[in-house]
């Protein structure tokens, strides 16, 4: 790694265009600091708190009761209590939250745009280090998050537009959102009758609380993620710190520390580009989206997907073009690399079958940097082994890889791109589920 003096690493900075600066120290608010977007909230249809209607969408069957068991692997002197929360949306797609009690709460209906506080008691309490804690869901739920925090988190709704309920989530970006000093995590869930389960660990916004997951199936079959090492989020912020240091970009600022300087978590790049951040890798990408523009001017680059194989060139035109697709992909920029769901990755109405084969793919191949490695003019082809080698490459995605116990978890949304018999994304799909089993603090001893 090169070797910078203070006033090098400035003027480096200085020439890249980029501000240097440490990682963001927290400082929690209350609800009017909470900033309401799109990626913080999950809508329902519901409006108001009928209970008739609560009763209605409650389960029959015993399949849709999901058990959960949570294990705690946290050092007794690293943790405080330990409290699980589920939300989602029931059958009828309406927005629920798990009360202590182990049924569904419904958020009244409001018609605030400012938040309002839940109030109602939501927290499952986990046991100590070295204990399992399980709850059952009473019914089947979509777009769900099981999220576990060492110590409470707070709840808020906002108006959907229609005078029902917007559930407002802890936001792992804004400083000052009302749980941000609390370290937290989740796991993404949807269990439904017709779809069965669908579980994963997801990096794609930050790395918070250290979980893993576990899916029992009723043939006897187990499928894990074993999620990231204990100190983990410590390690990747080291790494990410070493790296701003290295070529003068601002992977430190993806850090958020407490009060006391200890790391809560880190943030995807692409969430850090949004929060007004627009500048923030500006050009990065630049001479090496120059470089694989140039390579595939004449020779092609084969996008081998799950429905066919596609050839692309660039033609020396500032547009990749390919065969069967019904739009170019213009040069991307940071944002739309590290997001891959803007500029040329952006899927719009209209878009065919190839163009939805494509993105994913070609996405992927940015963020892990293997356009222009020996056997790169066929994606996927490459080996995990291969992905991250060179720069410039997406370094949050790497770090948290190379911290992940068993490689598996999103880092990026196309994580799940993988060349044959590979899985990087850490997703727990089956028809038949039985128990879903939840780790807290890393793997449990084997």
């Amino acid at each position: 790694m090169r070797s910078f003096t203070n006033w090098t690493l400035a003027l480096a900075a200085m020439m890249l265009g980029q501000t240097l600066a440490g990682p963001i120290r927290v400082h929690p608010g209350g609800p009017e600091d909470i900033v309401v977007t799109k990626y913080d909230t999950l809508n329902g249809t519901f409006v108001g708190g009928s209970k008739a209607v609560q009763d209605s969408t409650m389960a029959t069957s015993s399949a849709a009761q999901l058990p959960i068991s949570i294990v705690n692997n946290m050092a007794g002197s690293s943790a405080g209590q330990l409290n699980a929360y589920v939300i989602g949306q029931d059958s009828n797609k309406n927005v629920v939250l798990l009360a202590s009690d182990g049924s569904w709460y419904y958020p009244p209906g409001t018609t605030s745009g400012v938040p309002v506080a839940i109030t109602a008691d939501l927290a499952q309490p986990l046991g100590a280090a070295g204990s399992t804690t399980t709850i059952t869901l009473p019914d089947y739920v979509s777009a769900g998050r099981v999220y576990i925090a060492d110590g409470t988190l707070q709840w808020f709704v906002v108006t959907n537009g229609a005078g029902g309920a917007a559930l407002v989530e802890p936001s792992p970006v804004n400083p000052s959102d009302p749980n941000a000093g609390v370290n937290w995590g989740f796991i993404e869930l949807t269990n439904t009758e017709a779809g069965g389960i669908y579980a994963n660990l997801s990096y794609v916004d930050f790395v918070g609380l250290i979980l893993g997951a576990s899916l029992l199936t009723t043939d006897g079959s187990v499928q894990t993620a074993e999620g990231l090492s204990s100190d983990a989020v410590a390690q990747i912020c080291a790494g990410l710190v070493a790296q701003t240091a290295s070529d003068g970009y601002p992977w430190s600022s993806l850090c958020m520390t407490d009060s006391s300087g200890n790391y809560l978590r880190a943030l995807a790049p692409y969430d850090y580009i949004q929060d007004n951040h627009a500048d923030a890798w500006s050009n990065y990408f630049t001479d090496y989206i120059n470089s694989v523009w140039s390579t595939y001017s004449s020779s092609p680059l084969t996008i081998a997907a799950a429905a066919g194989s596609y050839t692309c060139t660039t033609g020396g035109s500032d547009t990749l073009t390919c065969g069967g697709d019904n739009r170019g992909y213009a040069k991307p920029t940071a944002a739309d690399i590290f997001g891959c769901n803007s500029g040329p990755f952006a899927i719009q109405a209209g878009d065919n079958s190839e163009h939805y084969a494509i993105v994913p793919i070609l996405c992927a191949a940015f963020n892990r940097a293997t356009l222009l490695l020996d056997g790169g003019n066929v994606q996927p082809g490459l080996p995990a082994t291969d992905y991250y080698t060179v720069s410039p490459t997406n370094y949050y995605s790497k770090l948290v890889h190379h911290y992940e116990v068993d490689g598996k978890g999103y880092a990026f949304s196309y994580d799940d791109v993988n060349s044959s018999g590979e899985n990087e994304s850490g997703a727990l799909i089956a028809a038949n589920p039985q128990s879903l089993t939840i780790t807290v603090g890393g793997p449990s001893s084997s």
